[in-house]
């Protein structure tokens, strides 16, 4: 996909200076079981004590590599998955440990577009109950008012009337995915988490997707979190950028910071193993030697020390925190202490 294709992101927009989700220190580990017994013998940590907020409007794109642990911290605000330490903050209000009623109505305010468009719909509905499922969940409407809401809805992510009859399976990847997001705008929420909303779509949908989101968020005012590893799109689509890597946020900064002068090696590795897009351009590529260590047995220290082309001594001892560097620009690296 060109990134011309995707309309460049407006820095004015809706956004403010309000925080609307707020994290910190935030951990999630999956006991690792073993032996006869399946006592716990480890712990994978998939998000290994991050912080960071969004303002209300804006879109934080979380990047890095598969298996650092962006779609789990996302699963994790959501509170599909039970943080093992830290703290949320939604709307000025503690969302970590609470559960039941009081869980479910958060929910209105939170919704999910997941990566795989026809995974995470229902096969066995019709896209009209698909969408209006969450509205039924948590009003009254008669079911005239539901169905004029999911035409409206079902227009407004541009599939046609007669969509709200038919099954998911007789819809291409891109138009399952307009469904995926119409279901979760269908309760006007706050936040919307965009799980790699285009990575299992055809390169040449995936903008349309793409523009839609961004159309939606002026429309109706949406906060994104926009996690993904294609970094041209990232770039599009935010209005900062968070860098993680094997669990843990290495760096965080407004784009322009990011892509123009990024702090942290891993950040400029990633950098440069984008694409010029004019062949005339030579551009020096940062190619990492070795493997991602694994997230049950972390090294010591910084955790991207073993690959790290300018690690020194002190970052195999001693674990760097998050700083800030720069204006809005935060940098977990020995090289800024």
């Amino acid at each position: 996909m060109s990134v011309t294709e995707v309309k460049d992101k407006n820095s004015s927009g809706n956004k403010s200076s309000e925080k609307l989700l707020e994290v910190k220190n935030l951990k999630t580990y999956y006991p690792v079981k073993g032996g006869f017994l399946r006592k716990v013998i480890g712990m994978v940590k998939a998000v290994d004590d991050i912080s960071f907020e969004i303002n209300k409007g804006e879109t934080l794109g979380l990047v890095g590599e598969s298996g650092c642990g962006k779609s789990t911290a996302g699963r994790t605000l959501l509170r599909l998955l039970k943080p093992t330490d830290g703290t949320i903050l939604f709307d000025g209000k503690d969302i970590t440990k609470i559960g039941g009623s009081t869980l479910r109505n958060i929910r209105k305010d939170i919704q999910m577009v997941f990566q795989d468009p026809y995974a995470s719909l229902n096969p066995t509905q019709m896209v009209g109950d698909i969408v209006s499922e969450p509205i039924r969940n948590f009003t009254n409407k008669s079911k005239a008012e539901l169905k004029d809401e999911v035409m409206e809805l079902l227009g407004k992510v541009g599939l046609p009337e007669d969509a709200y009859y038919k099954y998911a399976h007789e819809f291409s990847g891109g138009q399952r995915q307009r469904i995926g997001i119409a279901r979760a705008l269908a309760l006007r929420p706050k936040l919307i988490i965009a799980d790699e909303p285009v990575s299992a779509l055809d390169v040449s949908v995936q903008s349309q997707v793409l523009n839609l989101l961004r159309e939606l968020q002026d429309e109706f005012g949406l906060t994104y979190l926009f996690i993904a590893h294609d970094l041209s799109v990232v770039k599009h689509m935010s209005d900062r950028i968070g860098v993680m890597y094997l669990g843990n946020l290495v760096e965080i900064a407004d784009k322009k910071s990011i892509y123009d002068d990024p702090l942290h090696p891993y950040t400029k590795a990633l950098i440069s193993a984008i694409p010029e897009p004019d062949p005339r351009k030579k551009k020096e590529r940062i190619v990492l030697e070795g493997d991602v260590p694994s997230p049950i047995n972390p090294p010591s220290g910084c955790p991207f020390h073993p690959r790290c082309p300018v690690a020194m001594p002190e970052c195999s001892q001693v674990k760097p925190a998050l700083r800030e560097v720069k204006p809005g620009q935060r940098v977990a690296c020995h090289l800024y202490n």
